[in-house]
């Protein structure tokens, strides 16, 4: 078989057998690294020219991202380039510090300073493969021998930042796979690192990036590996943990978060997951998972829109309508049961004027990221009378007692069936106007007057220029015997209900009536500014459908 599980080993688990990371809770933002520019590029089939990385380093900065990894210069023209162009033209405020990328070799470290001339911070990103695949089968060096490729870069990152006193330097160094790295060795080669950085007393800040480069087991595992390593690290307290995870098994977002509550301090990743294979940490998905439990991101996602829209025509990669947070049908309800839900909870919502935002199917307020609702319920033939309802309310201010919006949804139902797409809230409204409002001129109510005596009310009205009259203990109920004895109908009011549908003096009157004649249920409705000429009418319309 071709399709073989054999072929493949279990990861084995860490040896934590007193873990604390599980009973870690999230309670502020990580510091956020965008490596969008430079992980993110890398991905792309057509990688971004000056313009787009250009547009695309301004919504960072407007986002909030406090440090970005603008690139990596040794290794590109086009990024040499653009760093050249951030500094020449002063474009990076004075509170983000810009990294860039360099692997343990002298001269592409001497590149990456010869870009960053001028720079008032920057931090210098070292990175060399540690994995036991890695370090024998594509660098065929020892333990010691990839240690010394580290030393080698580090010493020459130490010197060369001697030579531009001008600029505030931070450094950092990832065992690029360390999720693949035995973890005494991580944490071996890490801390002759640090020495070396750490040697001149001079307290630069120093960033150890632990890469989960290719996702080798689940994001528990990672979480034990993070917790391990800062167990172990002799200097934890002089540096800070970065996370850059990657998404191969879609745990992407998972395996930051429990890195973070193992007690890392930073995250690195991409705004909605661009990168290499299945893509890096999405930081966007991350930061909302924060703003939805109320903790503070520390970043501005407020125009979704405009993020998506940017992201798009810089990578010009499509974003998923389903993609957490963002996605174009993400706060979209096509379930009737869904969009029942919703339109109940709304309503209970802004009734309650609770505190807190409680909507069922809807972790966040769409409009705290510039969506509308009318994103949020859509017209499917797997909808219900809920949905219909909700957009006939929010769109035309009517609101229908439950009796009705099962017959509504039937004639909903049939359109979308026919025609296989989806439905408007206009059809929705055509087909409300068609089926329940709209009668011929014999039956639209043309006057009415009204001669209360005692307990009882006479009524006298006109209908296709005829007069007629009634008697009951109110209009309606006179109107329904007059209807009785003019056509000889076996006429029985099931139920009525009436509303207004805007407040104050311009108040509309909606009138809905439920009628059984024939042997079959009829409805009718009817918008007026007199609300007994509103009911009267509505009445009407629900014996003409039968007649």
């Amino acid at each position: 078989m071709s399709f073989n599980h054999q072929k493949y080993r279990p990861f084995a688990p860490i040896d934590l057998p007193h873990r604390q990371w599980p009973s870690g809770v999230i309670d502020k933002a990580p510091q956020w690294c965008s490596v969008d520019l430079r992980d993110g590029n890398q991905a792309l089939a057509q990688p971004m020219g000056i313009d787009q990385k250009t547009r695309l380093f301004k919504l960072l900065v407007t986002l909030g991202f406090k440090e970005i990894e603008v690139g990596f210069p040794a290794a590109s023209q086009a990024d040499f380039d653009f760093i050249r162009l951030l500094i020449d033209q002063d474009m990076i405020p004075d509170d983000v510090t810009v990294q860039v990328l360099t692997p343990a070799r002298e001269a592409l470290i001497t590149r990456s300073y010869q870009a960053l001339a001028g720079v008032k911070k920057a931090t210098v990103h070292l990175y060399n493969s540690t994995s036991r695949v890695q370090r024998q089968q594509v660098f065929r060096l020892d333990k010691q021998g990839i240690i010394e490729l580290a030393l080698t870069g580090a010493r020459k990152i130490k010197a060369l930042a001697e030579k531009y006193p001008e600029t505030e330097w931070s450094f950092q160094y990832s065992p690029e796979s360390f999720s693949a790295t035995e973890l005494p060795y991580a944490v071996d080669i890490c801390t002759q690192v640090i020495e070396v950085w750490r040697s001149d007393n001079l307290q630069r800040r120093v960033i150890i990036n632990l890469p989960n480069t290719v996702e080798v087991a689940t994001a528990n595992v990672y979480a034990d590996q993070i917790e391990w390593f800062c167990q172990h690290l002799p200097s934890r307290d002089q540096v800070e943990i970065s996370v850059h995870t990657h998404n191969d098994r879609g745990c992407g977002v998972a395996a930051a978060e429990l890195a973070i509550m193992a007690g890392a301090d930073r995250v690195e990743g991409t705004l909605l997951g661009n990168g290499e294979r299945t893509g890096n940490m999405d930081i966007v998905t991350m930061a909302m998972n924060l703003y939805s439990q109320g903790i503070d991101p520390q970043l501005d996602l407020s125009d979704m829109a405009h993020l998506i829209e940017t992201i798009e025509q810089c990578t010009q990669l499509p974003v998923h309508p389903r993609h957490p947070w963002a996605g174009e049908l993400v706060y979209t309800a096509f379930s009737g049961s869904h969009q029942d839900a919703i339109k109940k909870s709304t309503h209970y919502h802004q009734q309650h004027q609770l505190t807190h935002w409680e909507v069922a199917y809807l972790p966040i307020d769409p409009r705290d990221i510039g969506r509308e609702y009318d994103e949020v319920v859509r017209i499917t033939s797997q909808s219900g009378k809920g949905g219909v309802a909700f957009l006939l309310e929010r769109d035309y201010g009517i609101r229908l007692p439950r009796w009705i919006q099962a017959a509504l949804s039937l004639y909903v139902q049939s359109a979308v069936e026919i025609s296989g797409k989806e439905i408007t809230s206009a059809e929705i409204y055509r087909l409300f106007q068609q089926h329940f409002v709209t009668v011929t001129p014999e039956w639209t109510l043309q006057s009415y007057t009204l001669n209360a005596k005692k307990e009882e009310v006479l009524l006298g009205f006109q209908l296709n220029n005829e007069s007629y009259q009634g008697k009951g203990k109110g209009a309606f109920e006179a109107l329904a015997m007059a209807i009785k004895t003019a056509y000889s109908l076996d006429l029985e009011v099931m139920h009525y209900d009436e509303s207004a549908m805007q407040t104050g003096t311009q108040a509309i009157a909606l009138a809905v009536v439920a009628v059984e004649l024939k042997g079959v249920i009829s409805y009718g409705c009817a918008m007026e500014e007199d609300s007994t000429a509103a009911g009267l009418q509505a009445l009407l319309s629900a014996v003409s459908y039968q007649m």
